[in-house]
């Protein structure tokens, strides 16, 4: 290990060396033949991690930071966790964390501002002590900022606590701290790869590179266009195309690292710690151009400070503050752009094959940075590794996925029953929409990270292996689990405003899972699915329209004919199934969500029309019924409970009706229109005798007053004066004045006769044989 920067108190521990600024980097090795892990820097303390999960401390201890009684340069053994295997540390100003394998978090040092985590805020404690209020979640990823800290849970769960004072625990800014951790639900369903602390700022990372903020903003550092501190996490929509997969925090800067090794810095810029070639603050990411014909694979940021690793040089560069030694240069001046950290280093040992010198080299590992220190873990020559790379995904430090792996390894911890925690944990993580959204990323290289509202970014064919194969007989029990965690947890909890696209796969992953299709669980999960869609705010909406547009057509028929069995099914057992009102609102979610897929079809075609029609409906609906009842509603006429049974009509949504249902439909609807007319009339008549004026009645009936001899041109006269509601009476026609007996006789006559009025001139020929009722038509061919 090699370290440089300000030795304050001597806590990088040179030694004796009583040196307080080290400008250039300086082996340091303070235990033998024992390989360190991590290492992290807080305000006047180093924490050491060791590959056995040991934790070592040394530097300021007025606030019990350092997790024993001594204090000064010799790193000691925290022996409070003997009996731990850490596996991760970091560091606030004057308080330390560390997250063991098991997922528990430990904590110590300064609690005035509840930073802590712990029950009671105390000024400080000296010897770790478990975090309780996480007992219940295993923890995979912990940061801290000055005051406050996060953790990422395996199933998704992001929790913060801490100092609030600029809104950096993202709770809003209603209490100024918070001693116990609290969920962040403002990026619920959210697949997270990586939360990261600043000083007074936070950022979460997706696992497809949406990059969130929030806290202090003060000189830009969240990357929003503005300096407006924000209470909750905002989307910083600059970086959503640029594939972020780092983020690393600095005091009041911020950088980010790109899947292809690019590096963006914002925030404070006075020291010029974002590489720009100027002490200017930037509130919005900027590529660092020096260092752009490279391929960056680490960064890492110190109090006011940043440095970068490029592997195919083996070069370490740093810029920004310098005045204590931190830039590893020699100098103690300021530095504006990426500037080589002296000595000699390499990726790797096959970048110093033939070089004379090659016992001069330092093969880096890993670079850490905090306070005005940084520190750098080296491999050996003789069994050297290749040095870490931060665009590499670690699938062991973010929200758990679902995959065979974990599924068999779920499946053995179920039959075995051994520990009630796992089992609560494998339930935790089955009931995370946020898991089940990162399991089936497009496979692709790259293509999830161009996840937006016209593209989900997931595989649906891998949706569907993984399923087929949790039917499997041997998968019972799990099957079961999952089940039981979709109805009482994952589906209740969906919510109408998901915080970003990333959230909104769970919509498009669940009816690939079979037990939907099944009628026994329509009520549980099917129709409950459909709700929770038709609950969606107007923007998720139509990404999830976009999204069912984009995908293959058999999908979509799959989805229209899960929700067409799930109408049928409840019409079938309407009387004994449900209760009205139940049956009510589960029968208008399956008819509004069918109504949804078809106005998407209309638009892109994945189906033919006539795959909405539900045949049954003839059997299962009295039509002219619901008809009727559709026609009062909409007339505004309230119907008594007694003769409306549901409050749902069929004639709603006629895309489902086939020609049988339309053909009665129209039927009924010809009848109460005309119906609807003479009334009308009869009405108006009624109201004109009582008034005197009966010059004024109307005709219950459409009367035509043609001549035989210019039939269509005085039919056509006819109808144009007469209004839209006279259309719709029984027609009555008058031929040459005379006002027949028999009217249903002349009407046949006048169509006939109007009839070949029309057609004779198309087809030459056109004869009517009464006794048989044909129409005999015949061209002038024969």
């Amino acid at each position: 290990m090699l370290c440089w920067g300000y030795s304050s108190f001597r806590q990088p521990g040179i030694g004796s060396n009583l040196q307080v600024i080290i400008p250039e980097p300086q082996v340091y090795g303070f235990i033998h033949d024992r390989n360190v892990k991590e290492v992290a820097c807080g305000g006047n303390h180093s924490v050491f991690l060791l590959e056995d999960g040991e934790v070592y401390t040394c530097g300021l201890n007025t606030k019990g930071q350092l997790g024993h009684e001594s204090e000064g340069s010799k790193p000691e053994l925290i022996g409070a966790l003997a009996g731990q295997h850490i596996v991760h540390v970091a560091c606030g100003e004057s308080h330390s964390v560390a997250l063991s394998d098991q997922g528990q978090v430990f904590s110590w040092g300064a609690g005035s501002d509840g930073q802590l985590g712990l029950t009671t805020i105390e000024d400080a404690v000296t010897v770790p002590r478990l975090i309780k209020k996480l007992n219940q979640q295993t923890i995979l990823q912990i940061s801290c900022g000055n005051w406050h800290c996060l953790a990422l849970a395996a199933d998704g769960q992001f929790f913060t606590w801490g100092q609030n004072s600029y809104g950096q625990l993202g709770l809003g800014k209603e209490c100024p701290s918070q001693a116990s951790p609290q969920r962040v639900r403002s990026l619920d369903g959210i697949p997270l790869a990586q939360v990261a602390a600043g000083g007074a700022h936070s950022f979460a990372l997706s696992l497809s590179g949406a990059v969130f903020g929030w806290g202090k903003n003060s000189s830009g550092q969240l990357g929003l266009s503005d300096e407006r501190d924000r209470e909750s996490p905002c989307h910083v929509k600059l970086l959503r195309s640029q594939k972020v997969v780092y983020i690393s925090c600095g005091e009041e800067h911020t950088a980010v690292l790109t899947k292809s090794g690019g590096v963006f810095t914002f925030g404070a810029g006075s020291c010029g710690q974002l590489g720009h070639d100027s002490m200017n603050d930037e509130v919005n990411p900027r590529r660092v151009l020096e260092l752009m014909g490279s391929e960056v694979s680490q960064i890492a940021c110190g109090r006011h400070h940043t440095l970068a690793f490029v592997p195919s040089s083996g070069m370490i560069y740093a810029f920004g503050c310098g005045t204590r030694g931190q830039l590893g240069t020699g100098h103690t001046c300021n530095v504006k752009c990426p500037s080589p950290v002296k000595g000699h280093w390499a990726a790797h040992n096959g970048q110093l094959s033939g070089k004379p010198d090659a016992c001069k080299y330092h093969i880096v590992k890993h670079i850490f940075s905090g306070g005005d220190q940084t520190f750098v873990l080296c491999s050996k020559y003789e069994n050297s590794l290749p040095a870490d790379d931060f665009r590499t995904i670690n699938e062991t430090r973010y929200t758990c996925l679902i995959n065979d792996e974990t599924i068999d390894v779920w499946r053995q911890k179920l039959l075995e029953k051994n520990s009630s925690n796992s089992v609560n944990n494998v339930v935790q993580i089955l009931s995370s929409a946020a898991c089940w959204n990162g399991s089936f990323l497009e496979k692709k290289i790259d293509e999830h990270f161009k996840t937006s509202p016209k593209i989900p970014g997931i595989d649906l064919n891998s949706t569907r292996v993984l399923f087929e194969k949790l039917m499997n007989s041997q998968h019972a029990i799990l099957l079961d689990q999952i089940l039981k965690s979709f109805e009482s947890f994952l589906i209740p909890q969906l919510s109408s405003s998901p915080p970003d696209v990333e959230a909104m796969r769970i919509y498009l992953i669940l009816p690939e899972f079979p037990p939907f299709q099944d009628s026994k669980y329509y009520i549980t999960l099917t129709l409950p699915l459909a709700m929770a869609i038709l609950r969606l705010d107007t923007n998720p909406s139509k990404v999830l329209d976009n999204w069912w547009s984009q995908v293959c057509p058999r999908y979509f028929l799959r989805l229209v004919d899960l929700y067409k069995g799930a109408v049928v099914y409840l019409l079938s057992g309407r009387k004994s199934l449900l209760i009205p009102v139940l049956f009510s609102s589960y029968i208008t979610a399956a008819l509004r969500l069918l109504e949804k897929l078809h106005k998407v079809n209309q638009k892109v075609k994945h189906i033919e029309y006539d795959k909405f029609y539900i045949p049954e409906i003839s059997s299962l609906v009295d039509i002219q019924e619901d008809y009727l009842m559709w026609f009062l509603h909409q007339a505004g006429m309230k119907v008594r409970p007694s003769i409306m049974q549901d409050a749902v009509t069929l004639c709603s949504y006629p895309f489902i009706f086939d020609a049988q249902a339309k053909t009665k439909m129209l039927q009924t609807d010809a009848e109460l229109q005309m119906q609807v007319a003479i009334n009308g009339a009869n009405l108006q008549n009624v109201f004109m005798l009582l008034t005197l004026e009966p010059l004024l009645a109307r005709s219950p009936f459409l009367v035509l007053h043609v001549r035989r001899s210019n039939l269509v041109g005085d039919a056509l006269r006819e109808l144009s004066i007469h209004s839209d509601i006279d259309l719709k009476k029984p027609l009555k026609v008058i031929f040459d004045g005379e006002e027949a007996v028999d009217a249903g006789g002349v009407t046949k006559e006048f169509f006939l006769l109007l009839l070949k009025e029309l057609l004779n001139p198309i087809y030459g020929m056109f004869t009517y044989y009464p006794e048989s009722n044909l129409l005999w038509f015949s061209d002038t061919q024969g």
